[in-house]
């Protein structure tokens, strides 16, 4: 399994150089205010992708850390043993109630 992931990274590393060599040419960015940002265009593309995949990253990594706690601390208290009641024994049957019938009239 950790080859796979390495190849993957390789593979991903590989597609981003290319991308980024095939695409360096300079663009313009109007930020506002008349203030125009001069960059390259994989700056721009690879700086908008992480814009927006870290925070989503940040959460899921969070939310998985929560809940690996919230798992592991309800399987500790199920493994606990339960503090033991008195059992009350009967030897008595239970006797099923009698109702009397409803009879219309």
């Amino acid at each position: 399994m950790q080859f796979i992931k390495t190849l993957l990274w390789v593979v991903l590393a590989v597609m981003l150089a290319l991308f980024t060599y095939s695409n360096w040419q300079p663009v313009t960015v109007y930020v506002g205010g008349g203030v125009d940002l001069d960059t390259k265009l994989p700056v721009l593309v690879i700086g908008a992708f992480l814009a927006g995949f870290v925070p989503m990253w940040l959460l899921h990594r969070t939310v998985k850390w929560r809940l690996k706690r919230r798992v592991t601390t309800l399987e500790s208290a199920n493994n606990r043993p339960a503090p033991s009641a008195p059992v009350a024994v009967t030897t008595e049957k239970a006797v099923p109630s009698q109702s009397t019938p409803l009879t219309s009239e």
